[in-house]
């Protein structure tokens, strides 16, 4: 299933016995992250390239000569529609995947890819394996010292996760290109998860710290 979980092409009931399985499962968890990351660097680093215009004319017509091409073409074309018009992750999907991903990161010793407490070393390491640069503050005199990042993946798509300490408790932060969100905040399997929207980033918080400290964690953001 791992494969379908990593597509997005299970069904909620699968979904949640993926995540649970996962976070039991050391050998998987390690799939899953290794999988993950291959994706996001491909989607990031990969070449592409725009098909020349002799092949166009050469493939157009030998498409529309056969009955069995003219439905493979109408077959081409309602899958990519399907696709384009398929809607993102819903909000309770979500909020499952950033604390499986919070839980994974505790459990299969990935933390981080970059341990650094220095916000100059953290940021630049997130250029081209992102299309996009997460913003990284230092917050350790407010009592929230960042220790790293690396990166995850969240509603379908390459994520940072920036992670802060606070005494015992760990601090995930995910960010990731998103339409805007409304805020909001809700506990789930234990965990406080916070979110918010800004400059097209959805950023989702999770952790076992109390609620009133999350939000001067988030605050500060």
């Amino acid at each position: 299933m791992l494969h379908g979980y990593l597509d997005g092409e299970l069904d909620l009931a699968e979904t949640l016995e993926m995540e649970r399985h996962l976070q039991s499962c050391q050998s998987c968890a390690r799939a899953y992250d290794n999988q993950r990351i291959l994706r996001s660097a491909i989607r990031s680093s990969a070449p592409y390239y725009k098909a020349p215009a002799r092949l166009r004319r050469r493939v157009r017509p030998a498409a529309w000569i056969a009955p069995m091409g003219i439905a493979a073409a109408i077959a081409v074309m309602l899958a990519g529609t399907w696709v384009a018009l398929r809607p993102p992750p819903g909000r309770e999907l979500i909020a499952e995947e950033v604390v499986s991903g919070h839980i994974r990161s505790l459990m299969a010793n990935h933390l981080t890819d970059v341990p650094s407490s220095d916000r100059h070393t953290v940021k630049p390491w997130f250029l081209g394996k992102l299309d996009f640069s997460p913003d990284v503050k230092d917050l350790a005199g407010q009592g929230f010292p960042l220790i790293g990042g690396r990166l995850d993946y969240v509603a379908e798509r390459p994520a940072a996760a920036l992670v802060y300490r606070r005494g015992g408790h760990t601090i995930n932060l995910f960010v990731w290109k998103s339409e805007d969100i409304s805020p909001g905040r809700e506990s789930r399997r234990g965990y406080n998860l916070e979110h918010w929207s800004r400059g097209g980033l959805a950023y989702w918080v999770a952790s076992d710290l109390n609620e009133k400290e999350l939000r001067q964690f988030v605050g500060m953001w």
